[in-house]
């Protein structure tokens, strides 16, 4: 059996993992993550009693209870790269023995949900509304540089989408990954079924021109216009991707929902959007605790 070396996985002297600063006592089963750090507190506000808080970088931690159930509340900060360092240091966590280095025998399966803020792509998705991402688009190319990428992705949508926006051979190969099946039934009656696009920067990856124009003006119209069995994608965001592919290739179950902030169609934003976030965390929580 493979002992992972101290550059592959590196643990602090206090025996907490290298950028979490995590010990795996301190990670519950059920892990709820935020990109904003100071989002942190405010869905630890809604836990009956907290059992530690953690903090280093933008990575912020709190686990505690919640009606009962044992939850983590994690920051990973913006994009997908803190998402593959967050993902496989809360596996590791989970299934690496930090005293010998190898995989734990017994597999312990974690739910990551992610709880964010989206822009809209479709003119019936309001702002205020939350997505259920059932399936994530990677437009950052992350999931390519891991094995077993095609086993886990929808390849015939893909390719579909390749063909209709004409993708440039310049870009990153574009992945579509789902969520959990069983967390999207168990949201279903409290959120919108989306496809999202996971971009790899906010401006021109999302089609945005501020001084620097996007290499394709006309993507996000493509992207609008995409239908595939009657689905069509439905709004941006940042991390839900890499937080789809990467628990389907260590058997991890998650799902990402955002609250919708910003209607693309309409050109408009709403920056006053944290009723809606709080909502949307006090319906997740509730959610959560009994699944």
């Amino acid at each position: 059996m493979r002992v992972i070396p101290p550059s592959e996985l590196i643990i602090n002297d206090d025996g907490s993992i290298f950028h979490l600063h995590l010990k795996p006592e301190q990670v519950a089963d059920t892990v709820i993550l935020v990109g904003d750090p100071g989002r942190v507190e405010l869905v630890a506000s809604f836990f009956d009693s907290r059992e530690c808080e953690v903090s280093n970088r933008e990575f912020n931690t709190v686990t505690g209870i919640y009606k009962g159930k044992r939850m983590t509340v994690l920051s990973t900060g913006i994009g997908i790269g803190n998402i593959d360092i967050s993902v496989t240091e809360l596996d590791a966590l989970a299934n690496i023995d930090f005293s010998t280095r190898m995989v734990k025998p017994e597999f312990r399966r974690l739910t990551l949900v992610r709880l964010g803020t989206s822009g809209a792509l479709q003119p019936d998705i309001k702002v205020g509304d939350a997505v259920f991402s059932r399936t994530s688009v990677g437009f950052d190319g992350l999931l390519n540089y891991y094995k077993g990428r095609n086993e886990v992705c929808d390849l015939e949508i893909e390719r579909a989408f390749m063909e209709h926006t004409g993708w440039s051979e310049l870009l990153p190969k574009p992945y579509f990954i789902d969520a959990d099946k069983e967390l999207f039934a168990h949201f279903a009656d409290v959120t919108t079924e989306g496809i999202t696009i996971a971009a790899p920067g906010f401006y021109a990856p999302q089609g945005r021109w501020v001084r620097l124009e996007p290499a394709d003006v006309h993507l996000n119209e493509k992207v609008e216009s995409f239908n595939y069995g009657g689905r069509r994608i439905t709004n941006f965001e940042m991390e839900g991707s890499a937080l789809a592919g990467l628990a389907a290739l260590m058997g991890h179950r998650a799902a990402t929902i955002c609250t919708i902030i910003a209607q693309r169609v309409a050109l408009d934003a709403c920056t006053d959007y944290k009723p809606f976030v709080k909502r949307m965390i006090g319906t997740a929580l509730d959610k959560l605790a009994t699944l």
